[in-house]
């Protein structure tokens, strides 16, 4: 029996003339609207590898004389059984397809929108997986390697610590909830053989659609197919695994060991990798911890430098001092020697070298800590008038009084007081300022006077 496939594939009859194929293959008839995507009145442009392969292989067939009468004789195969297009590269068929001399796809030239579409980086695994398909024999179709798996999405997750976690590094441990695949069938979601591909989206999960925005715009969107919920496969509910409910995974608690290294960052990362949810074939992504510090009630960090507020009492800070100063984030005292006579003011400020925190991957290498002082004065009438007279005979002498005094002096009294106060009662004034605006003398409201 004559192979009339390639005449069927393009609508026409075997006795159809060069004009007609032609003519047939420009105006092709949608044959199934979920896989084919109008670009203009006249030109549509199929969002299946498979279908454009099928098209354009019949029409390069049967628009070539030679090859048409090959394809009467003996069919698709050809005496050899070979197939394909004799080793055409894919720059020679889409030279083919859009050339407009008169033996190309769009005789006259081509849409400017579905060339640009075309030759664009977008449809590149449409173009090449079709080429490949195309201009390969039929003995060494479908023979190219396995594809790379799809990487599944990070899971990226804050983690609350510690400064003294960051100051002496720390094993923990992270409890979560992922993905991973059904234990029972083995992530098929039903029983052996149960599943097939969806027809809609032909398995892939996802459909191209295109859509024309103005004169030469065209927009590509890929999107969820909406048959198979974009798994690319669909199962009968009495064949779906009772345990995952044909999800093919199911949700559960993983604890996962965590290592803060010694000075790590706030806002730093530690990387887990594969730990993500997990999908039949599907490469788990990563489970990424960013690290977020808890304020802490002494120390402050900034980089590798640590700060901290310290009070001393009058008496070390004019005389010195000899004693444990600080108690690090290891537990450790900080002992130190302050000598009598350097004297330390309210908000000076001293370093303690290489006991800041440990620099990240190089732990000897420490910053510093700053401390900054507070010197605490005693209370109002904490000693006799004999020792006050004893402590101003040992410290600097009294500022002179100035002689060039005012003609008019008054003499006043201090009282306690804070800066909490400042202010308050000019805002008391002014209130009760406005509550006389708003009343006369009757007792009636004011009357505002317009300004001329």
């Amino acid at each position: 029996m004559k192979d009339t496939k390639y005449y069927e594939t393009l609508g026409v009859e075997p006795s159809a003339t060069e004009a007609e194929i032609k003519k047939a293959m420009k105006y092709h008839p949608d044959k199934n609207s979920e896989e084919v995507l109008q670009i203009t009145p006249k030109l549509k442009i199929l969002d299946t590898h498979d279908k454009f392969k099928e098209i354009s292989h019949a029409y390069e067939t049967l628009s070539d004389p030679e090859k048409r009468e090959m394809y009467d004789r003996f069919g698709e195969d050809g005496p050899s059984g070979g197939g394909g297009f004799g080793g055409m590269s894919p720059d020679d068929l889409f030279a083919s397809l859009f050339s407009g001399g008169g033996g190309g796809l769009f005789d006259g030239g081509p849409d400017r929108n579905v060339v640009w579409w075309m030759l664009s980086s977008d449809a590149e695994d449409v173009r090449q997986k079709a080429c490949d398909d195309i201009c390969a024999p039929n003995d060494q179709r479908g023979r190219r390697g396995p594809p790379r798996p799809r990487r599944g999405e990070d899971l990226i997750h804050p983690f609350a610590v510690t400064l003294e976690d960051l100051y002496n590094g720390k094993n923990t441990k992270i409890s979560l909830q992922k993905n991973v695949i059904c234990s029972v069938c083995k992530g098929k979601g039903g029983k052996t053989g149960a599943t097939r591909k969806c027809t809609t989206c032909d398995g892939r999960g996802k459909r191209i659609v295109m859509r024309q925005l103005g004169a030469g715009m065209i927009q590509q969107m890929t999107i969820p197919c909406n048959v198979c919920d974009g798994s690319g496969e669909l199962i009968k509910d009495k064949d779906r695994c009772k345990k995952c409910k044909g999800s093919k995974v199911i949700n559960e608690k993983k604890t996962l060991d965590i290592f803060i290294e010694m000075g790590m960052d706030d806002g730093q990362r530690i990387t887990m990798a594969g730990e993500g949810d997990q999908e039949p074939g599907v490469e788990p992504g990563d489970v990424i911890l960013v690290l977020k510090q808890r304020p802490h009630e002494f120390f402050e960090r900034k980089g590798t430098d640590l700060l901290c507020n310290v009070t001393i009492g009058l008496t070390e800070a004019l005389c010195g001092f000899d004693k444990i100063l600080v108690t690090h984030l290891d537990g450790r005292g900080l002992h130190v020697k302050h000598p009598a006579g350097e004297v330390i003011r309210p908000d000076d400020v001293k370093r303690l070298p290489h006991e800041g925190m440990p620099t990240y991957k190089r732990t000897i290498d420490k910053g510093d800590l700053f401390i900054k002082f507070n010197v605490e004065f005693p209370k109002s009438m904490w000693t006799t008038p004999e020792q006050i007279a004893i402590l101003e005979s040992v410290l600097p002498l009294r500022e002179v009084e100035d002689t060039d005094r005012p003609e008019i002096v008054d003499e006043c009294h201090l009282a306690d007081s804070d800066l909490s106060q400042y202010g308050s009662r000019s805002r008391s004034r002014n209130a009760y300022d406005d509550d006389e605006d708003m009343e006369d003398d009757n007792g009636r409201s004011g009357v505002s006077c317009n300004q001329q």
